[in-house]
């Protein structure tokens, strides 16, 4: 559906986008991630023709944005992160507006509006002015904007930004409902929003992409630390770090509490190997008890930070 190759972007001598590549499938709903400056704004307004690109190439089907961006911005439905809405008019007659501009007319065009107001959920507030209107159903009356010329790509940047968590979820249940239809690119800060939404992640940092894939091969695949949290009775942190310090694979012990009765602490581990269950075989020969034993499990949000860390 869209193929991006070495696709770069200068600002004067500012790389903001460093000869990028990546795919986007049919039906697909990629989510772009990354921190503040990190290249995907500008990568979604190259990707809609709002930008050039300094180098590079994009394909939409059989189309380039550089031969035929008319043809392109036909296929796209574009919402930025700040909706451009006019805040004096009624709902209605600014889709109405909307509508006109798309060149739909007649039935076709009170049928789009229709179909668009009970997908974004706007019925309660058609005769508002947008003016007036919280900033989630501004965001939908700008989602509706977007998809007014029935668009087989909608791009989407930072959709959810600012919203409360009830706003946010029913945003995503929006999308989830288009996805079902569209193909979705969407940049956003909200990881647990990515995860829970998009089929596929790209992380991007200072305009080079660390990670591409689906967030469960993520999770599998990226590297860094494990760690195993352990509570015991009947034991205290010398003895725990002398037992459990000599396993294979054990890159550290901290003591996370001693409560006397108590001691729990957290196992670092370097190895690709699963070593729970020499660590359990061990405590097996003392005469500690063993309260709790679990391997915390890796978060999108543990390997964003260690993809985009500074150094």
């Amino acid at each position: 559906m869209i193929n991006v190759e070495m696709l770069t972007k200068y600002y004067g001598n500012l790389c903001a986008v460093d000869q990028i590549n990546f795919d986007v499938r049919k039906g697909e709903i990629l989510g772009l991630l990354g921190p503040n400056g990190a290249g995907k704004t500008t990568t979604l307004r190259m990707l809609t023709g709002y930008i050039r690109p300094t180098s590079g190439t994009i394909h939409v089907k059989d189309y380039t944005i550089d031969e035929h961006p008319l043809e392109i911005k036909k296929l796209l439905g574009y919402l930025p992160e700040s909706a451009p809405l006019y805040h004096d008019l009624l709902v209605y007659d600014y889709l109405d507006f909307v509508a006109n501009v798309r060149e739909l007319r007649g039935g076709s065009k009170l049928k789009r509006i229709r179909k668009l107001t009970e997908l974004c959920g706007l019925n309660e507030v058609m005769h508002k002015p947008i003016g007036e209107l919280s900033k989630g159903y501004k965001q939908r009356v700008g989602l509706a904007h977007a998809m007014m010329n029935d668009p087989e790509i909608l791009i989407l940047d930072e959709p959810t930004s600012g919203l409360d968590p009830n706003q946010i979820a029913e945003i995503r249940d929006i999308i989830k409902q288009i996805g079902k239809e569209k193909t979705i690119i969407i940049s956003t800060h909200i990881l647990s929003e990515a995860e829970a939404t998009c089929d596929r992640i790209i992380i991007i940092n200072r305009g080079r992409i660390v990670a591409d894939d689906s967030t469960g091969t993520l999770k599998q695949s990226a590297g860094g630390e494990s760690l195993i949290n352990m509570t015991f009775r009947n034991t205290d942190f010398p003895a725990v770090e002398k037992t459990l310090g000599s396993i294979s694979g054990v890159s550290g012990i901290i003591l996370v509490d001693d409560q006397g009765e108590s001691l729990s602490v957290s196992i670092s581990s370097q190895s690709s190997s699963d070593i729970r269950a020499d660590i359990y075989r061990a405590v097996k020969e003392t005469d500690w008890i063993l309260l709790d034993f679990h391997q915390e499990s890796r978060t999108l949000e543990n390997i964003f930070r260690e993809l985009t860390k500074e150094n």
